[in-house]
């Protein structure tokens, strides 16, 4: 294993100036590290931002560097494929190996990208290195200068790194000091709707969905950072009688922005987006996230959505959810939720397959 701290200089000595990424609990550490010097590192919303954003930054000339998860690494192959690789911008991409060697330790999100990474890569002729658990220091060197060679000759090489092989540090953020539990804020908005279909996110929310509002008609999504309003739209433009509900999160959210134009334009009257607001992408190890400059509120209703409304209370969240349910959609419920204090509850897949799920919400959407 290599410190963060040792991870961050090796690549500082090299002349690495700048980086962006989206949070994996690979790099917590480096993101944490670099977040505390200003101008080191750009939290990006989405991989293909993320790449896109070191690639300004090598275009205008600085040594640049990206970290991801490789879960999202479909979201940068047309950034990576027409841009980077189009003008030779020469780039390092640190790429967290989820699911790899065996899927079977890993969630099932990660079953099919976890083996397919390498063979991705190769399919568009990526050079590729590997940073293991058992690595130092001076492995990692060996496999800097080796990614040195390919980006002298303008090729933008990737590091895949292996669970452990980056070391942890606390990462600096500014969540809210004043709101609710999310638990409890998915209590209240499930229980003034007990009869809708709800989307939850993937991380925290789906297991806080799962542990205290489970029910047939709720689809956990594992993976899919960013679609749960898609997918949501998708399903209350098929079920127009059905009021669906879109648990959402801010990482989540900030990932795909533009689907709130999309649902403001479809203007689907029984669709409600409630986004639990915490500021940091929790279940990656609390990275922050932009949404402490940013108005959902103000973003939804400049989309087209009917109504939009924050939240800090039982009773707020509850009024909006009611008033949600009275008046023509599509509506947004930003709900500001605390830090999470205490046991994470399990995945919903611990106890039911993706299978399992997929049935029985389809079902329940015919009853």
């Amino acid at each position: 294993m290599i410190s963060a701290q040792d991870f961050c200089d090796l690549l500082a000595d090299r002349g690495f100036s700048f980086a962006s990424g989206v949070p994996c609990s690979h790099f917590g550490g480096p993101i944490a590290h670099l977040s505390t010097q200003p101008g080191r590192y750009v939290p990006a919303p989405n991989e293909g931002s993320a790449l896109s954003v070191a690639a300004g930054a090598a275009l205008g000339g600085r040594r640049a560097y990206v970290m991801l998860q490789n879960s999202g690494l479909g979201n940068l192959i047309n950034p990576l494929t027409s841009l980077v690789m189009t003008y030779q911008l020469p780039l390092l991409t640190f790429t967290s190996l989820r699911g790899w060697p065996d899927p079977a330790t890993d969630e099932p999100q990660h079953a099919v990208m976890g083996p397919a990474t390498p063979g991705l890569l190769d399919s568009v002729h990526t050079p590729h290195y590997t940073l293991y658990a058992k690595d130092g220091p001076d492995e990692f060197a060996l496999v800097l200068e080796q990614a040195e060679k390919d980006l002298a000759e303008q090729r933008s090489p990737f590091v895949l790194v292996e669970r452990g092989a980056i070391g942890k540090a606390t990462a600096a953020n500014d969540p809210y000091s004043e709101g609710l539990a999310a638990a409890e804020a998915i209590r209240v908005v499930t229980a003034a709707a007990p009869q809708a279909a709800v989307i939850a996110t993937t991380g925290y929310t789906g297991r806080d969905t799962f542990a205290v509002a489970d029910a047939p008609g709720n689809f956990y999504m594992q993976g899919s950072m960013g679609h749960a309003s898609s997918l949501g739209l998708g399903v209350a433009l098929t079920h127009p009688e059905r009021t669906v509900v879109i648990l959402d999160g801010d990482g989540a959210l900030l990932m795909h922005l533009g689907a709130l134009s999309m649902i403001g334009h479809a203007a689907p009257a029984n669709l409600i987006h409630v986004v639990l607001d915490n500021r940091v992408h929790e279940s990656t190890g609390g990275q922050a996230t932009t949404s402490a400059t940013t108005s959902f509120p103000g973003m939804a209703l400049a989309a087209g959505y009917a109504s939009a409304i924050a939240c800090d209370s039982e009773d707020t969240v509850r009024n909006a959810m009611t008033q949600a349910q009275t008046v023509p959609g599509p509506h947004l419920i930003n709900v500001k939720t605390l830090p999470r204090t205490g046991a994470i509850p399990p995945r919903a897949t611990n106890a039911l397959s993706t299978l399992d799920i997929r049935d029985r919400f389809q079902h329940s959407l015919q009853q």
